[in-house]
């Protein structure tokens, strides 16, 4: 019988000690290969809590902001979620097992078609990987029961909160790009949006606009 290595075994452990409970989450995270979304020089750090970077000066973020931030979601099988910055597309495989379908983009070319091809070869089937501007979300892409931002926000524009479905929830960090940020937690209500902040975090800036080949 096949052994898990020791460190996906603390990995586990480590969610759960940091007070990660939904236990579908759990196994997701146990499910989703880490270790083929990191680059190859860092596949020994895979299962390490920490963020790893990866082409185009992004990073991974690390497991538990991925599990906190996807728990925080609160999904159903049947939702609609939108991810702004697909990075390496982890964080979309992860919601992909726990939702209906997973619009994600990408203002990398390099990232977008990579994250693209490999959640193909990993048999992630419900994942929309797109190349474009995340402040500027096509509006042929309708409406979203979740949105999740995983990069820092200095501000969640008003047009990406009027893309969240009545009772929708958005999760973002926000604040300076250079610094601490606050994981914000906005769930749309019938009298308008309702606020919660939740965990001190560090991201990379979102920034509008196509990005630059490297």
């Amino acid at each position: 019988m096949s052994q898990e290595p020791p460190e996906k075994m603390m990995f586990q452990l480590s969610l759960r000690r940091r007070g990660i409970s939904d236990q579908a989450v759990l196994r997701t995270m146990e499910e989703v290969p880490r270790e083929a979304f990191v680059t190859v020089t860092d596949r020994s750090y895979a299962y390490r809590d920490s963020a790893l970077g990866i082409a185009c000066g992004q990073t991974i973020s690390q497991p538990f902001v991925v599990a906190y931030m996807t728990e925080q979601l609160q999904l159903r099988k049947n939702h609609r979620v939108l991810e702004i910055g697909t990075g390496s597309g982890y964080q979309a495989a992860v919601l992909s097992r726990l939702c209906g379908h997973v619009f994600t983009i990408e203002r990398y070319r390099t990232l977008a078609d990579s994250a693209r091809a490999r959640l193909e070869k990993l048999g992630y089937h419900n994942i929309e990987v797109m190349f474009g501007d995340g402040f500027d979300i096509p509006a042929g892409a309708g409406d979203f029961d979740r949105i999740i931002v995983t990069a820092a926000m200095e501000k969640i524009p008003d047009s990406l909160l009027q893309r969240l479905e009545p009772g929708g929830v958005l999760i973002a960090p926000v604040g300076p790009h250079q610094g601490t940020q606050t994981l914000v937690r906005v769930t749309r209500s019938d009298g308008g949006f309702d606020s919660k902040d939740l965990v001190d975090v560090r991201f990379v800036p979102a920034l509008p606009g196509i990005a630059r080949e490297l």
